[in-house]
């Protein structure tokens, strides 16, 4: 099932980075400390996890496109399957983010992630220019 599992993995993300969301605000407007997070805006772990917020709803998004267009598509582009991969493979980047902010690991996630997703991308790109169309 090509592209099903991008479209329902897609949602799922978004849902999660959206909820996510909810805790970014609750930090900057309600918590304890909230003028230092405040006072942090463009640096450090605040700045960090904005930036895994974006990109996981970004990513998310690219998903269900890439997954209703491969769908859509299916039978006019061979490479289906490995695109599907790429960009649910992609979805490491902002996961790799929220891993160095809570977790302090290396980056490696969030490179592996995002050059798969636009990986992903530019082969669907080539993909779509090679389809006759009538």
């Amino acid at each position: 099932m090509n592209g099903k599992n991008n479209i329902a993995i897609g949602f799922l993300t978004m849902g999660f980075f959206m909820a996510y969301g909810f805790l970014l605000i609750y930090l900057r407007d309600f918590a304890p400390d909230k003028e230092a997070w405040v006072n942090s805006y463009s640096i450090g772990k605040h700045f960090e996890a904005r930036l895994a917020h974006v990109h996981g709803n970004l990513f998310a998004f690219l998903n269900i496109l890439i997954g209703y267009l491969l769908l859509r598509f299916q039978a006019q582009l061979p490479s289906a399957k490995s695109i599907s991969w790429l960009a649910l493979t992609g979805l490491l980047m902002p996961i790799g983010i929220l891993s160095e902010v809570y977790f302090g690991l290396p980056p490696a996630l969030v490179l592996i992630g995002a050059i798969a997703m636009t990986a992903s991308v530019v082969w669907l790109g080539f993909a779509f220019l090679r389809i006759k169309t009538a």
